[in-house]
């Protein structure tokens, strides 16, 4: 018999509850009894993001959202919007004395990120199925659902801190800088970003906990959510090998030197930067530099071809002072550029080539991948969120 898996014990600090409920109405801005509709996930962030609003005298509205099969959801741990966590949401609703609603959105989750995620890596890229999510389905379907209920607001457990500035509404990184969500919100518009409410965004995580144990809350120890919601035990090629089995034809392994060294079974088992699996040897250490989807060929080389001295975007969002990302580019305007949620954020500057935003690395930069967002802050205030956009492609220092 296998022995079971551990979850780590999670971390509490003790929390002065006065203090965050002040704080909460402080950040929501609101007049007491406002209605704010909360996302509630079932997880210990979103829950209590609820309990403090309804603490601090707000008209709470729950919500919660069923994004993929309950059946498959009950099986799994470490996910969300699904199975037991949404027994967990309509139990600390009750708990809180809130009203709780939950929304069918399989339909709209299943178009709007899984389709989208199973076609990015048939072209070649890594995508990162939060942002979408956060995109598409929470802060655009679920905001309208807001607004049609007469919530003033809408609040989520993100990590994340919305500031009123003047005459305009800035996203700025959270307080507990190892819980920060910035870069999978970096999609957030000004006209959402208006109508957003982030209750968390001054407390520590392990504060946040002890809140929930404070108020009495069953989920105050629950572990977080892991891996990809949808994807069974973080397997992606398993869910990706079902709906686009296509990406399973065979091709070449292929050196940038023009070698080709071996097969494979389909790029979508493939991403940039990836060392192990290869099953290919050269006498060196290889890496996956770039994914061909028209030629289904794995190009593969040295670390040091993984170093990338700009990217293009698409699908941009700008929250700066200029008018436009556009303006900004043509202004070759400076930013701290990030390209994955694990590393942090390296000097850079904006530029137009043609039509095209390009992000230019000071001294180049690795992990970058075509999919990902580059989530852009501001040099001289680092917190502040300026916008970004999705990776489309990558030009190497080594050419």
């Amino acid at each position: 018999m296998n022995a079971p898996i551990a979850c780590p014990i999670p971390a509490f600090d003790t929390a002065d509850l006065g203090s965050a409920i002040e704080a909460v109405r402080q950040s929501v801005g609101l007049p007491i009894g406002a209605r704010v509709v909360a996302a509630m996930s079932g997880g210990v962030d979103s829950t209590v993001a609820a309990a403090l609003l309804h603490a601090a005298g707000y008209e709470v509205v729950g919500v919660t959202l069923q994004l993929y099969d309950h059946g498959q959801a009950l099986k799994k741990t470490g996910a969300c919007c699904a199975g037991q966590d949404i027994h967990d949401a309509r139990v600390a609703a009750e708990k809180i004395g809130i009203s709780h609603y939950v929304l069918d959105y399989e339909s709209k989750f299943k178009d709007s990120v899984i389709e989208e995620f199973a076609d990015s890596y048939l072209r070649g890229e890594t995508p990162v199925p939060c942002i979408r999510c956060n995109q598409t389905v929470k802060f655009r379907d679920l905001l309208d659902v807001a607004r049609d209920l007469g919530a003033e607001a809408m609040a989520t457990g993100h990590y994340v801190e919305r500031a009123d500035t003047g005459n305009r509404v800035e996203m700025r990184r959270a307080i507990d800088k190892s819980r920060d969500q910035s870069y999978f919100l970096f999609a957030t518009t000004r006209d959402q970003l208006d109508f957003l409410r982030f209750p968390l965004a001054g407390i520590p995580k392990p504060q946040v906990r002890d809140i929930a144990r404070q108020m009495g809350l069953s989920i105050a120890a629950k572990p977080d959510s892991q891996d990809i919601c949808f994807v069974p035990e973080g397997k992606y090629t398993t869910l990706i090998d079902r709906l686009r089995p296509q990406g399973r034809e065979a091709g070449e392994i292929v050196h940038l030197d023009g070698r080709v060294l071996g097969r494979h079974d389909g790029i979508t088992g493939y991403t940039i930067g990836q060392r192990r699996g290869l099953n290919v040897a050269v006498g060196e250490p290889l890496f996956v530099i770039k994914l061909d989807a028209a030629t289904r060929r794995v190009y593969v080389g040295p670390r040091e071809a993984l170093l990338t001295r700009a990217l293009d975007l698409k699908e941009t969002n700008w929250l700066g002072d200029e008018d436009s990302l556009i303006a900004a580019a043509q202004n070759q305007r400076p930013v701290l550029a990030r390209v994955r949620s694990t590393r942090p954020p390296v000097a850079a500057h904006l530029a137009l080539e043609g039509a095209q935003i390009r992000v230019v690395f000071g001294d180049g930069e690795e992990g970058v991948a075509p999919g990902q967002a580059c989530v852009l802050y501001d040099p001289e205030d680092d917190d502040r969120v300026l916008g970004g956009g999705f990776i489309e492609r990558t030009h190497a220092v080594l050419n």
